[in-house]
Parts: structure tokens; sequence; C-alpha cells
């Protein structure tokens, strides 16, 4: 064989492999898979997907995401929620929580035990109940908003309670599941009557259904009470759905006081299939912030 002949086939070889190398390269990024249904939401990689909400779907997908939540499902028109449960049901991802009944933030609501209030919240699991079925979603965030003052909080339990069984013979035929949600007083919501795992965890045994269960949402309870890890387990028959953010900051796993590697393998080593929301914001601007936050869930999740 010629000299030049030679180098040139030798280049061609060279070239090929690279190619083929790179190729392997990118198709082994685009299989990262998580040992857990961590869940991004809408915005969070819009900078780089873009605006399209089916962009950051596929986008997410990508790069490993098997699952997807929107607090906001239940307002977006039926098509675009037509189209959100397609793009999922072709990639494989499970959707997680929608927002189910409209909550106020310093307004005593289910709480008072007051009738309006009261068929107002079946209505809206009702309504619920036809998104959840267009969009695939099991799970729904209830929170029954405001305490009231005027009344001790074994009465407004006693309300809650009440309005909570009849909603769950709403959901129960339909398999689907109402996930209630404690919600911190020192730093975001002050005066909302959940607000304690095991204040959930109390009223959930009180409704004695499968349609009505705990969110346990590591970032709130860390400030209401922390304990973390023993509070999963003693609450953990009622718990059917979980949402993240590091503390303080509300962002991404990595950039507080949470040690989410060791939360997160204790979840995985109970055999937890649900979803894991991440509901919390990027801790970095720009793509940089979302590729950021894509790192942190690639280390917290590798125990």
């Amino acid at each position: 064989m010629q000299r030049r002949e030679f180098f040139a086939k030798s280049s061609v070889v060279g070239a090929g492999l690279l190619a083929a190398s790179t190729l392997r390269a990118e198709e082994s990024k685009a299989k990262q898979t998580f040992q857990l249904k961590y869940a991004p939401h809408f915005g969070m990689f819009k900078h780089s997907a873009g605006k399209d909400p089916i962009a950051q779907l596929n986008f997410a997908a990508d790069q490993g995401f098997t699952a997807w939540e929107d607090n906001g499902m239940k307002k977006k028109p039926v098509e675009l929620q037509q189209k959100i449960a397609s793009t999922m049901q072709q990639r494989g991802m499970t959707m997680g929580v929608f927002v189910a009944n409209t909550i106020e933030w310093n307004k005593p609501t289910l709480t008072t035990g007051k009738k309006e209030f009261h068929e107002k919240f079946l209505q809206e699991i009702r309504d619920s109940v036809e998104v959840a079925k267009r969009v695939n979603a099991k799970w729904m965030t209830v929170v029954p908003s405001y305490v009231d003052l005027s009344q001790e909080m074994d009465y407004q339990t006693a309300h809650v309670v009440e309005s909570l069984r009849q909603a769950s013979a709403i959901l129960e035929p339909h398999d689907l599941v109402m996930v209630l949600e404690p919600l911190n007083w020192w730093a975001n919501h002050p005066g909302l009557f959940l607000s304690k795992i095991p204040q959930a965890y109390q009223i959930c045994r009180a409704v004695d259904s499968p349609a009505c269960k705990i969110l346990f949402d590591i970032y709130h309870q860390q400030i209401t009470e922390g304990n973390l890890i023993p509070n999963i387990d003693k609450a953990w028959s009622e718990i059917a759905y979980f949402q993240i953010g590091d503390n303080p900051g509300r962002k991404e796993p990595g950039t507080g006081e949470i040690n989410y590697r060791n939360v997160f393998r204790h979840i995985h080593s109970k055999k937890f299939a649900g979803v894991m929301g991440m509901e919390h914001g990027n801790s970095k601007s720009g793509k940089a912030g979302e590729q950021a936050v894509i790192d942190a869930y690639a280390v917290a999740d590798n125990f």
C-alpha cells in the first residue's frame, strides 16, 4: 500500500471511530436514568428547551427524567392538556400532581364547617376527576386553607375530615388520590391549617380512604419539624407523594442543609415507586443553572 493511501485510509477510519465514539457518548447521556421518579415542572428548563411546553417535556425526558408535575394543569386549555398527556405517554413519563382546590392563603374555608365552602370543594374535586382522566394523573394536591381563629382546632379538624371523606367517595371509584400537603408557617405560609406530618397522618387515618393520603414536601417539613427520615417512617403508610426543595432557599438538592442523598436513599430503600416532585427554583440563571439542576439530581441520586 502506498504511504499516501495508507494515511488517507487511516484518517477516514480514525474519523469514523471518533464519530462513533461521540455518538455512543451522546446516546449514553440521552439514556441516563434515575433511580427515583423525579418530576420537573414547566419553566424549569425553559432556557435549554425554549418556551414551548412540549419541547420542555421532551428535553426533560432526554435528560433521563421519567415524571412531570404541573400545579397549574387544571387551568390549561383542554387541547394543551391532551397534547401534554400524549407526549408523556409517548416518552414513558408518569404524570404527577396538579392542584385540585382553590387555596385561600389567608381566609378560612373548610375549617369553618360552612356548607358553602364544603360544596365548592366537592365540586372542585368532581372537576378534578375529569382533568385527571384527561392527563393520566393519579394524584392531586389538596390544601385545606387557613385556620379559623374562632374555633378550637379539634372542631376545625372534624370539619376538614368530613369534607375529605365525602371527597374520597368521589375519587375512590376512579382510583384517584388527593394528597394533603402540610405547609410551613415560618418561611412561606403563616396561618395555614395543615402544617405538620403527624397532623396530616392523623387526618388521613380518620378519613380512612385510599383516596386520601399525604404529600410529604421535604422542604416544608425541614422548616416545620425536621426529623425527616423518622417522620417518613412513622407516616409511611399514609404517604403517597414527595416534593423536593433544599433549605434555606428552596432550590435544587445540594444548595442547602438537607442531606438529599441520604433522604433519597432511604425513600428508595422503602421501595417507593411514586413521584418525587421537583417543586423548587433553580439556584443559578440561564442554561448553566438548568444544567446545575440536572447535575444536582445526578449527584443526589448516586447512592
